[in-house]
This record gives C-alpha cells, sequence and structure tokens, in this order.
C-alpha cells in the first residue's frame, strides 16, 4: 500500500468516526493533532463541528494567533475562551500531577462549550502514542468523558503528519509543543511572571532559526533543546543568546548536548 493510500484509508476511517456523532466541540490548540481532528470534523459535520481554543497564560500568545489563522483557513467555527489554572493552587504547586489539575478545568470549559451549543461530543487531541506512562492529563480526559478519536483509532504521531499532510494542512510537520508550564520543574511554583519569562526566553532563543525548541528554567540557569542538527545555530549565536536570556534574569545559559527529545535525562555545556 502506497503511502497516499494508507493515509487516504485513516482519513477516511477517521471520517466514519465523525459520521456517527450529531456534532462535535473539538479541543483545538492549532497543533497537527487538532487540525486533523478539526479539519474532519468540519468536512463531516460542517456546521455542527466548533472548534475551541483556550485562551489562557500557559500558552504562547504566538501559538494562539496561528491557531486562530488555521481554524479561519480549515473553515471550522472558532471560538477563543479565556481560562486562567493560576487561580487553581493545584495547578501553581506544580507537583507531578499538575496536568490533572490543568486538563480536569480545561476539559470543564469545552464541556459548558458544548452544552451552550447542544453538542454532546467533546473530542481531544490525544493520540496512541500519548496514553502510555505517567498521563495524569489523560486520567482527567477520561474521568470527564471526552473522546480521543486518534487514540481510539490507535493513530500515532507518524500516521497523524501523514494524514495532515493528505489534507492539506500547512501544519502537517509542525513540531510538537507543550504548554509552557512545562519547561518548569515539579515543586517550582509557577507564577504569571515565570511564564511570561520562558516565554521571552524561547522567542529570543527561536529567532536563531530553530524549530523545534524549548527553553527549560531551572532556578537561575536557562537551559536550551533543540534538535541535534540544529544545535550549530544557537551555538554560532551564542553570545547574543546568553547576553538577551541574561537580561531577562538569568545568570547561566545552557545548551542540552543530548537534543531536544521528551523524558531523557539532562546533560549540559554552558554557551
Amino acid at each position: 500500500m502506497s503511502r497516499e493510500s494508507d493515509a487516504a484509508g485513516k482519513a477516511k476511517k477517521l471520517g466514519s468516526y465523525f459520521k456517527k456523532l450529531d456534532g462535535a466541540v473539538v479541543a483545538f490548540s492549532g497543533g497537527v493533532d487538532s487540525s486533523v481532528l478539526a479539519r474532519t470534523a468540519y468536512d463531516v459535520l460542517g456546521k455542527k463541528a466548533l472548534a475551541v481554543t483556550i485562551d489562557s497564560p500557559t500558552v504562547d500568545r504566538s501559538e494562539l494567533q496561528a491557531a486562530a489563522k488555521l481554524a479561519k483557513d480549515i473553515g471550522i467555527r472558532h471560538i477563543i475562551v479565556k481560562h486562567d489554572e493560576l487561580k487553581n493552587p493545584c495547578f501553581r504547586r506544580n507537583e507531578p500531577d499538575r496536568c490533572y489539575h490543568c486538563k480536569k478545568e480545561m476539559l470543564s470549559v469545552l464541556k459548558k462549550a458544548a452544552e451552550k451549543e447542544g453538542i454532546s461530543t467533546v473530542v481531544e487531541g490525544t493520540n496512541a502514542e500519548e496514553i502510555l506512562g505517567h498521563r495524569p492529563g489523560y486520567a482527567a480526559v477520561k474521568e470527564a468523558g471526552v473522546r480521543s478519536p486518534l487514540a481510539e483509532l490507535d493513530y500515532k504521531k507518524k500516521d497523524i503528519r501523514k494524514i495532515a499532510a493528505y489534507l492539506g494542512l500547512p501544519n502537517a510537520q509542525k513540531p510538537s509543543m507543550a504548554c509552557l508550564s512545562s519547561r518548569i520543574p515539579y515543586g517550582t511554583e509557577i507564577t504569571m511572571e515565570l511564564l511570561d519569562k520562558v516565554s521571552k526566553a524561547e522567542a529570543i532563543a527561536r529567532s536563531a532559526g530553530v524549530k523545534q525548541l524549548r527553553v527549560r528554567s531551572i532556578g537561575d540557569i536557562a537551559v536550551i533543546e533543540v534538535l541535534r542538527g540544529e544545535q550549530g545555530r544557537i551555538l554560532a549565536d551564542g553570545g547574543r543568546i546568553s547576553k538577551e536570556l541574561k537580561a531577562l534574569g538569568y545568570k547561566r545559559v545552557v545548551l542540552d548536548l543530548d537534543g531536544y527529545s521528551a523524558g531523557k535525562p539532562l546533560r549540559i555545556s554552558v554557551l
């Protein structure tokens, strides 16, 4: 089976999933997973599909703007709802179950939007690879009765990117994103000031021309993580990046030599 026919088959199967629904509210971040859901929901359900983006302190402003533009390009009805998880002390404490508290509140916002629309089903973009290991956020999804079509159909990230490309979505190869709070070590209280600092730090590092990026904020140290093939871009512009990050309040700026990947040990070298 060719790559295109495989993607077409998986896209058709996802379409059949939505055909069984009388409507759907899609948790829409603008990432590739939620974009595939939004596009398919719109293609199948038309006006009975609604994309909802949460505007919270943990979402980078550039991601919010990109989500709004993409929803408009897809054609799906789209609303942005403000929500401040920093009001929840369980979230601010930043313990290992942080994602559970965050997801639980955000899903509540989505369910209220669905109720207002008279829609019974809320879907979100967890895929088959994201239900393994320590996933407190997914526990909240199951608890809330929210559907995860990609996980239910056993679609992995590579499958979803193929579907996105088949559907002509412009973000088919967009790097995976995570909320800004994921850059802050467990046990460090999450504050608006710290989230803003991380956001600014990533904008500075990203200006070196890298795609996949994280700046971990560990005390007064900024740890830059990029793909190994892009580390040279950071090093070539290291003087400027270090100076600008130190102006934000960091005392040291370091580069993780392992490169970006989820759940790996930290090894760093000073810029």
